[in-house]
């Protein structure tokens, strides 16, 4: 099964891709963020490793049960034949209501069916008071009109 677009990556295509897996992450969806994956794909997320499509899938499923109010947005940072690197901030809050903006880097490998094989994750969580947030759309997809990282000076 193929999961354009495939790669080797063109700027255009790369970025189509990032844009992609924030829709699906903010979904907050975990079997279907889980089909982006190979099923043998492999993750290092934090301290975390994962190997496998249904892990993937728990994982996430344990993740938005405890990030409550999940925003996401990635940028591309850089892109090669069959690698992209992204970097990403998320908001989210705590059951005790307290707020976290998580910022990270992934690194990413595609199969040539435009399966993720490979994802490394460094993530760093800063406490937030409620009124630092940035992210304020509707829960699901990030507006077009949302200023990127990059605008936020995130």
């Amino acid at each position: 099964m193929d999961r354009p677009p495939l790669p080797p990556f063109t700027l255009e295509t790369a970025t189509q891709k990032v844009r992609l897996a924030e829709d699906a992450w903010n979904s907050r969806d975990p079997s279907r963020v889980a089909q982006a994956y190979s099923v043998d794909s492999r993750w290092r997320n934090r301290g975390e490793f994962l190997q496998g499509r249904a892990a993937i899938e728990a994982f996430l499923a344990r993740k938005w049960q405890r990030e409550r109010e999940y925003r996401l947005a990635k940028e591309l940072w850089s892109f090669r034949d069959n690698r992209i690197a992204v970097r990403f901030a998320y908001e989210w809050q705590s059951a005790r209501g307290d707020w976290q903006r998580s910022y990270g880097n992934e690194n990413w490998e595609f199969d040539q069916h435009g399966l993720m094989r490979t994802r490394i994750a460094s993530i760093n969580d800063v406490p937030i008071r409620e009124d630092e947030r940035l992210f304020h759309w509707p829960l699901g997809r990030r507006p077009e009109a949302q200023p990127s990282l990059s605008a936020l000076g995130l």
